[in-house]
């Protein structure tokens, strides 16, 4: 044979020799491993068996413990039911043992009512029995007086009741009187209360005007700038703003003296705008008191606006507002016109929220208060006074019934048909009849002064007319081209003589008419 095929021969043999001997190595050992693992299981049986063992005592002795527990508590439980149902049964026979005394009570009561109405019903019999006699016994009294008085019962009864009927009414009157005179009393007393209580909630001021200003210069130098070349620069600006200019010894300050504080504000404000530029001259002037006018009634119209915010009074038409603020300009009797309308309108809420008259009525009556004299500075003078004067403005610019009412009658000039409109009329007299709120002589005075320029407006071909020195005299200004020369004298002479004889004046007056003609023509 080969001796390859002989290898693979005996290699075979070998492998299978090796199979065998491996299976009957591992089926020893895989016998060994079983017998380990019998034992092995055999002894975890054994200790859990004894585990269990142990488990078991342990449990049925917690189930006794527990057991035990429940038990005792149950038996208390048991105890303290028992307990209450004791009580309970204790309380059942207390009350079962007042109704029982409760039920005795009331039928002794009954037996006592029944005893009581035993006798009132004998009661009741006998006073009948007296009743029928004594009736009988009228009758016949009544019969007899019949025939000792003539009249049959129906007309003594008759007469009796006129007479008590007459009584009745005298004491009836007697007793309204006294309730009416008690009545206005208490009244009279109420309404002094609210009164005194209005004003001492107002902190009121004294406000006194003044008819000069005083006008503060940083030196004496300026005032030759003021005067200009033989006075023309003062004539200018008294002629442009209406104020007298008072240039004096004083130091370092020139007077601005007229009866409008609102000439004289715009007369300051120029002054002081031109002193400050340098350049004096009429021309300049005319410029710089134009623009002040301008800018004056701006202020007008912030003032008035401040004002109403101040207030709380809204929705104001815009020409209220600036007469408004045009009032900061004006006085009544020498008492600041805005503050005593202001015054006046904070008292009429005041007053109106004390007579309980509600919100909507408070403010109605503030607004009033504060419009109430707005016809005292019109843009245009009238015949009317200033309360119809004030009652048709407020009602052009569309203002509340009430309040058109109230300003009309606060002078007794119209009917007065709202609450307000007493209220309006009694804290006007309240604002103006403080101790030193007013001055009746410098109201006269400015009145004068206002009659003595409207005068002299009141002919043809007059531009303006300024009354200056405190009355003592009249500046007209009039228009070159109506008016000429011999025209100037003729109208001098005529207001002359007219205020001789319509008007009433201490000392003389001086009229002065002013006629200038400029010629104006532009290169270019």
């Amino acid at each position: 044979m080969d001796s390859t095929v002989i290898a693979a021969i005996v290699a075979i043999v070998a492998v299978i020799i090796g199979i065998f001997s491996g299976k009957l190595i591992f089926a020893k050992n895989t016998r060994k491993e079983v017998e380990e693992a019998e034992v092995l299981a055999k002894k975890t049986i054994e200790d859990a068996k004894t585990l269990a063992e142990t488990l078991k005592e342990k449990k049925i002795l917690e189930a006794k413990e527990h057991f035990l527990q429940l038990k005792a508590q149950h038996d208390k439980e048991v105890v303290q039911r028992t307990q209450k149902l004791s009580e309970g049964e204790n309380k059942l026979k207390q009350q079962q043992q007042a109704l029982n005394d409760k039920t005795a009570s009331t039928q002794r009561q009954a037996q006592d009512l029944e005893h009581q109405k035993e006798g009132l019903e004998r009661q009741i019999e006998a006073f009948n029995i007296k009743k029928a006699e004594l009736d009988k016994h009228h009758e016949e009294h009544i019969k007899r007086l019949e025939k000792v008085a003539g009249l049959s019962a129906e007309q003594a009864k008759t007469e009796l009741m006129e007479v008590v009927k007459e009584e009745a009414r005298t004491r009836a009157m007697s007793h309204v009187k006294d309730i009416m005179e008690e009545a206005k009393i208490n009244a009279t007393k109420e309404a002094k209360k609210i009164i005194i209580q209005t004003i001492q909630r107002t902190a009121a001021e004294q406000t006194i005007e003044n008819a000069i200003t005083v006008f503060n210069l940083e030196s004496d130098e300026i005032k030759g700038q003021i005067i200009g070349r033989e006075g023309r620069n003062i004539r200018a600006l008294e002629a442009a703003t209406g104020v007298d200019l008072i240039i004096d010894d004083t130091p370092e300050a020139i007077v601005l003296s007229c009866f409008d504080p609102l000439r004289r504000e715009i007369a300051r404000l120029s002054l002081q705008r031109l002193v400050q530029d340098g350049r004096i001259h009429p021309a300049r002037i005319e410029e710089v008191v134009e623009k002040t006018r301008k800018q004056l009634e701006e202020q007008i119209m912030e003032i008035g606006e401040r004002t109403i915010i101040e207030l709380g009074v809204h929705g104001l038409h815009k020409d209220l507002v600036r007469l408004v603020g045009k009032m900061r300009f004006r006085s009544s009797y020498g008492q600041n016109l805005l503050m005593h309308s202001k015054e006046t309108a904070n008292l009429c809420g005041i007053m109106a929220a004390e007579l309980g008259l509600g919100q909507k009525m408070v403010k109605l009556a503030k607004r009033a208060g504060l419009l109430h004299d707005i016809g005292k500075v019109p843009d245009e003078e009238t015949e009317l006074s200033h309360a119809l004067l004030g009652a048709k403005l407020a009602e052009k610019a569309g203002e509340h019934a009430s309040i058109v009412n109230a300003i009309g009658a606060h002078h007794d000039e119209m009917e007065m048909l709202y609450i307000i409109s007493p209220i309006i009329q009694a804290c006007d007299a309240i604002s103006g009849a403080r101790p030193g709120a007013r001055r009746e002589m410098m109201q006269s005075y400015l009145q004068r002064i206002k009659d003595l320029e409207n005068l002299a407006m009141a002919y043809p071909g007059v531009e303006k007319a300024y009354a200056i020195q405190a009355g003592r005299e009249l500046r007209v200004m009039v228009e070159a081209e109506k008016i000429t020369d011999a025209d100037s004298q003729k109208l001098s002479f005529e207001i002359a003589d007219k205020i001789q004889k319509e008007m009433q004046y201490p000392g003389q007056i001086k009229i002065t008419v002013i006629r200038e003609l400029r010629a104006v023509n532009i290169a270019r």
